[in-house]
C-alpha cells in the first residue's frame, strides 16, 4: 500500500471562478482561463413542470417525482472521439455543446433535467401530500476532454476538482434553506450513468434525506450516552483493522468498512475532529484528499483489468435546526461499486429493498485485501496544491 508524505506544501494557489448566465437563467460556472462565451442565440430550456415531492404515509419518507428527466440525453462509452482533442461530437458535455460551448479546464452548470430547483413550481392541486421540490442540482465537469475518471487525470486536474468541489460546498452551504448538500459520482451504465464525459453532481436538499437523518441521531444518541465522538471511534476501529485497510494517508482512513453493504465499498474518512466539510479542509488535507480518492479509483480499476462502476458519495456534515454542521461529523467520501467479480453485478433485489437490509456476497477483509494488493504506479504530487478559487 501506498502512503502520502508530503516534504513540502506549497502555499495554495488561487483559481478564478467566472459566472455567466444561460437565456434560461442557469448558471455556468467556469474554473480557470475563460476562453469563451455563451451562444446569443440558445434556445432557452423551459422550466420542468410537474416537480414535485410526495409524501409516503407509511413511512414519512419522502419520493421526488421529476418527469422531465425522462429527457436526458444519452451517449455511452462507445461514442467515438476526435483522436486529436478526445472530444465527442455528440457529447453535450464536451467543448462546443450546449452546456459549454468553448474550451475550459473545469466547468459547473445547473441541471437541465433537475431533480430539485431552487424555483420548483407548486405541486398538482388537491395533493395534500404534496409540496414543491426545492433545492438545487448542478453537474460537475471534471474536464474537457470526453475520455477519462479520476484515476487517469493528472494529479494537478484532481487537485483542481476537490477545489471546485470545495467552492460550490461552500456557497451551497452559505445559503441558509439548504440542510444538505450531496457531491456524488454514477459512474458507468450499471449504476445510470447516461454520459460518459468524466462528470459528477452536486444535489442541495431543504431537508435532510432519510439516511442522513438516522446517522445525526445516531451521533447525538452516542454522544449523550458515551460523552465522545462515534466519528472519532470509527476511525479508530479501521486504524487497529489493518486488515481491512486499502491504503495508507495521513488525513484520512481509507478502509473496507466493517459492515460494509457492497463486495468492494471502500469509505475515506477525515481522521480530524473539525474536519466536517470540505471547507474545512487545510492545505495538506486537501492534497492528501486528492491522492486518496485518486488511489481508490485506480486500485478498482486495477482489480479486474477494467474501469470499475461505482457510485462515489461526499458526506459532509449536514446543517442542524440553527444552520451549523453536526459536530461529530467527519468528512467522508464513499465509494459504493456493484461489481461482486468481473462479470458479476451485486443487485438490490426483492429482501434488500423491501426490507433496507442489505446482504454481502463478499467478507470485507478478503475485499480489501483484493484492493490492497493492486498495484499503484507512482505519481509525482510535487508541487501540487489544491487551489482556493475566487470570483473573476
Amino acid at each position: 500500500m501506498t502512503a502520502t508524505a508530503w516534504t513540502h506544501i506549497p502555499a495554495a494557489s488561487t483559481m478564478p471562478r467566472h459566472t455567466l448566465r444561460h437565456p434560461d437563467g442557469r448558471c455556468l460556472y467556469v474554473y480557470g482561463p475563460l476562453r469563451g462565451g455563451l451562444r446569443a442565440d440558445e434556445t432557452p430550456t423551459p422550466p420542468p413542470t410537474a416537480l414535485h415531492q410526495r409524501c409516503d404515509l407509511l413511512t414519512g419518507g419522502w419520493v421526488a417525482i421529476s418527469p422531465s428527466r425522462n429527457a436526458r440525453p444519452q451517449t455511452g462509452a462507445d461514442v467515438p472521439t476526435t483522436p486529436a482533442s478526445d472530444r465527442s461530437p455528440s457529447c453535450p458535455l464536451c467543448p462546443g455543446g450546449p452546456e459549454v460551448p468553448f474550451s475550459y479546464d473545469a466547468a459547473v452548470f445547473e441541471n437541465r433535467f433537475p431533480s430539485l430547483s431552487p424555483h420548483p413550481p407548486p405541486p398538482p392541486r388537491n395533493q395534500d401530500l404534496a409540496v414543491p421540490s426545492f433545492g438545487r442540482c448542478e453537474v460537475v465537469l471534471y474536464t474537457e476532454s470526453h475520455v477519462g475518471s479520476l484515476a487517469t487525470l493528472t494529479p494537478l486536474q484532481v487537485a483542481r476538482v476537490v477545489a471546485v468541489w470545495r467552492d460550490r460546498s461552500r456557497d451551497l452551504w452559505a445559503q441558509r434553506r439548504h440542510r444538505h448538500v450531496l457531491i456524488f459520482e454514477n459512474r458507468g451504465e450499471e449504476v445510470g450513468a447516461t454520459l460518459s464525459h468524466p462528470h459528477g453532481q452536486i444535489y442541495a436538499f431543504d431537508r435532510l434525506p432519510p439516511l442522513t437523518a438516522r446517522r445525526v441521531s445516531t451521533l447525538v444518541e452516542h454522544r449523550d450516552r458515551a460523552g465522545r465522538c462515534l466519528s472519532c471511534e470509527i476511525v479508530a476501529r479501521d486504524d487497529r483493522a489493518a486488515e481491512r485497510a486499502v491504503a495508507h494517508n495521513d488525513s484520512f482512513a481509507v478502509a473496507v468498512p466493517y459492515a460494509a453493504r457492497w463486495p468492494y465499498e471502500v469509505h475515506v474518512r477525515a481522521r480530524r475532529h473539525g474536519l466536517r466539510r470540505l471547507g474545512d479542509l487545510t492545505p495538506s488535507e486537501r492534497l492528501d484528499l486528492a491522492a486518496a480518492l485518486q488511489e481508490v479509483v485506480i486500485r478498482y480499476d486495477g482489480l479486474f483489468g477494467t474501469d470499475l462502476p461505482y457510485m462515489m458519495v461526499a458526506q459532509e456534515a449536514p446543517a442542524g435546526d440553527d444552520g451549523q454542521p453536526q459536530a461529530d461529523w467527519h468528512l467522508s467520501f464513499e465509494f459504493l461499486p456493484p461489481h461482486r467479480s468481473a462479470t458479476k453485478l451485486k443487485v438490490r433485489a426483492s429482501v434488500e429493498t423491501s426490507t433496507g437490509l442489505f446482504i454481502n456476497d463478499t467478507l470485507p477483509e478478503m475485499s480489501a485485501a483484493a484492493l490492497a494488493d493492486v498495484a499503484v504506479p507512482p505519481r509525482s504530487w510535487d508541487g501540487i496544491t489544491v487551489p482556493d478559487t475566487q470570483p473573476a
